[in-house]
């Protein structure tokens, strides 16, 4: 600080000066530097000396003819750093960018509607918020509710089911395998939650709702042990599955959408055949397969 300050008073008492007496001074001054470089090849510089020289990049265009005791490239990289400092230390600052966040208050508040008021959407909330005079938008309220925490109960309920019931469980599922040729093959498959049994397995390039009949036909030929029969909600079941498994005397459970895991015995059982066998063996068709598979 006493550096600058010095400097300062010296810039001030040389603009009174006479243009021959600065030369003479500047003259005197730069055999000085050079002594004093032969004497001391890599003198240590401040970070007073650094900023001096920085500023004097930006605003002197003549500051390398000046230069002596470092290199132009140096400086350089003194103002590269400096650069990146500085905005890391602005992006490092705590302060609120763009919109003002909302308040937990209202958050809970969201988080509450949602889970007592199963059927409002984001308008009733919004609406209800500001009644309750939250000025906040419709928007933030859609993005809020999408982060409410779920209710636990209902996957306790489904929990109970599996568990209670086990011995009169099986699920029916489908899953891909790639072959030789580049095609699909489709294989189905119906397992026992009992003792972890593949009770039917046939493999088709084509799957529709009349095959998958048939396939249930030979599954359950006489009266089926199971109660229940979990599946998916996927298309190619259409109307006409669920009604061949009430044929069956077996009552249809649908999972819920996007929800693999209420179907878990089947997808381990799928993960375990990936891993057991298509991960070694590449099909040819579908009689090679259901031969590696049985």
């Amino acid at each position: 600080m006493i550096d600058a300050i010095g400097l300062l008073i010296g810039v001030i008492l040389r603009l009174f000066r006479a243009r021959r007496t600065l030369l003479l001074e500047n003259l005197a001054l730069r055999q000085q530097l050079a002594a004093l470089k032969r004497r001391r090849p890599r003198p240590r510089l401040t970070i007073f000396d650094r900023v001096f020289w920085v500023l004097a990049r930006k605003f002197w265009s003549g500051w390398k003819q000046a230069l002596i005791v470092v290199s132009p490239d140096t400086v350089v990289r003194w103002h590269k750093s400096a650069f990146v400092l500085y905005w890391r230390a602005l992006s490092r600052a705590q302060r609120v960018i763009g919109r003002k966040r909302i308040s937990k208050e209202v958050r809970d508040l969201i988080f509450r509607m949602v889970t007592e008021n199963p059927t409002w959407g984001a308008p009733r909330i919004h609406g209800e918020l500001r009644m309750l005079g939250f000025d906040v938008c419709e928007r933030t309220v859609s993005r809020w509710m999408r982060r409410a925490p779920r209710n636990p109960e209902p996957a306790k309920q489904w929990l109970a089911f599996l568990r209670n019931h086990r011995e009169a469980i099986a699920a029916m599922d489908f899953f891909t395998v790639p072959t030789v040729t580049f095609r699909v093959l489709y294989c189905f498959f119906i397992i026992s939650h009992d003792r972890r049994q593949i009770l039917h397995l046939n493999v088709t390039c084509h799957p529709t709702s009349l095959w998958i009949v048939q396939q249930l036909r030979e599954a359950f030929p006489y009266q089926p042990t199971a109660k229940f029969l979990i599946f998916d909600r996927d298309a190619k079941y259409g109307v006409e599955v669920p009604a061949m498994i009430r044929s069956l005397a077996l009552r249809p459970i649908r999972t819920s959408f996007r929800s693999p895991w209420q179907n878990g015995i089947a997808e381990r059982w799928v993960q375990s055949c990936r891993r057991d066998l298509l991960d070694h063996v590449i099909a040819l068709n579908e009689t090679q397969f259901k031969a590696a598979a049985f």
